[in-house]
């Protein structure tokens, strides 16, 4: 990934990402009925309590648009930079691809990518998994998609990370 082009302490980077992602997530909703707008802003608080800068927090706002909403990479590179733009380039699938080579390609992405993308896959899938666990199906996906992302995590040294990784290491263990 390209070297950080920021300036520290650009706080509005939050607020530029937070309304660009309830702008992007207007009347969605997760499969509990909830505005889907509030997963997004669990990730950022979830990055933000790690210990993530505004710029991670930022992205954890954004993870998801480009996949789920009418967002591409060029507003977020205007609205937000360079850094933030790359790691939700990271998060998002291509769609294009049949789902056998999709995700698999999806997974080396991640593991090949930024930190940063990593991170804001385990603060995603800590929050999934805190989202109404009730069926064993539903259960064993997101167990899977948990572990996957530990794993392709545990190389990493960065406190963000591992904060995270300890807390959804244990989750999926109880």
């Amino acid at each position: 990934m390209n070297a950080i082009h920021h300036v520290e302490g650009d706080w509005g980077v939050v607020c530029r990402a937070a309304a660009m992602a309830t702008v992007a997530h207007e009347g969605q909703r997760r499969k509990n009925g909830t505005p889907y707008v509030q997963h997004p802003a669990r990730v950022a608080a979830l990055l933000a309590s790690a210990g993530g800068d505004e710029f991670l927090i930022a992205a954890g706002f954004l993870h998801d648009v480009i996949e789920d909403g009418p967002i591409d990479y060029d507003e977020i590179l205007e609205e937000c930079g360079e850094d933030v733009a790359d790691w939700v380039a990271l998060m998002t699938k291509d769609m294009r691809l049949r789902e056998d080579i999709r995700e698999p390609e999806y997974i080396k992405q991640l593991a090949e990518g930024a930190w940063e993308a990593r991170a804001i896959k385990l603060a995603d899938q800590i929050d999934n998994w805190q989202d109404g666990l009730t069926d064993t199906a539903t259960i064993a996906k997101r167990r899977g998609k948990a572990e996957w992302a530990l794993q392709i995590s545990d190389q990493d040294t960065e406190q963000v990370v591992l904060a995270l990784r300890s807390r959804l290491a244990a989750m999926i263990a109880q």
